[in-house]
């Protein structure tokens, strides 16, 4: 069903969308931000206009929808509003060890979670140390020693970039109310139906109709361990 307040693009079309983009519930925001897309420069505007508002705080999902809008339209304007007030994204890309987290937050930015999900192991390969981004894949001993930022800084890309469906805090959640069983975690997240487990690519969903917290996998197939260790990081303790 259309709803009643997409309209074809005028002044006040605009004007009705932009008081509940503001100050709307958060399904209203998710629901006004792409009607808002869809009415052309003007619509586009209000959303610039939203993002500088919120500029200084941290940036939540709504903030990364808005976002990926603007990174994903045509508009030069807009393209040349991100570049000039979210030079690096919409999410700060710190980092104890000077990893470049830029390439990551370019690919969550267009949904290509695949790509990303690919991308995180290799930055989390890039902040274990040379050997493991020879070997390509993780121990958890390496997991344990991953600096509080960059682990902080990997998570908030992926909720920001997923309507807060995906990231290792979302997993750690769901861990702690399933009483940290992993074999009921596996099921809930659609890593396992039964006693199968997802085959690695073409059985795990790659966009946002997977189940919370199927994304980001973690080195999955290597056992639990790597991921014990993320759920376990003190990173989250201070959240």
């Amino acid at each position: 069903m259309t709803d009643p307040m997409i309209v074809s693009g005028t002044a006040s079309d605009i004007d009705s969308l932009r008081q509940p983009l503001i100050a709307g519930s958060i399904s209203v925001q998710q629901q006004v931000i792409p009607q808002l897309a869809n009415l052309g420069d003007g619509g586009l505007d209000v959303l610039m206009e939203f993002l500088f508002e919120r500029r200084q705080n941290p940036a939540t999902w709504v903030d990364g929808k808005a976002y990926q809008v603007l990174y994903n339209s045509d508009s030069p304007k807009a393209k040349e509003f991100l570049r000039s007030v979210f030079p690096v994204g919409i999410v700060p890309l710190n980092s104890e060890c000077g990893i470049d987290y830029s390439p990551l937050q370019q690919l969550l930015a267009v949904q290509d979670f695949q790509a990303a999900d690919s991308m995180t192991l290799k930055k989390m390969c890039e902040l274990a140390g040379p050997t493991a981004v020879q070997r390509k894949w993780l121990y958890f001993t390496e997991v344990e020693n991953f600096p509080l930022t960059d682990l902080q800084t990997i998570n908030n890309l992926w909720l920001v970039h997923s309507e807060g469906k995906f990231g290792f805090s979302v997993q750690r959640e769901i861990w702690l109310g399933l009483g940290k069983n992993w074999d009921n975690l596996w099921a809930k997240i659609g890593w396992k139906s039964g006693n199968s487990w997802t085959r690695y690519p073409k059985e795990f969903t790659w966009d946002l109709s997977a189940p919370k917290g199927h994304l980001p996998l973690s080195n999955q197939l290597r056992g639990v361990r790597v991921i014990a260790s993320l759920l376990s990081h003190p990173a989250w303790s201070i959240n």
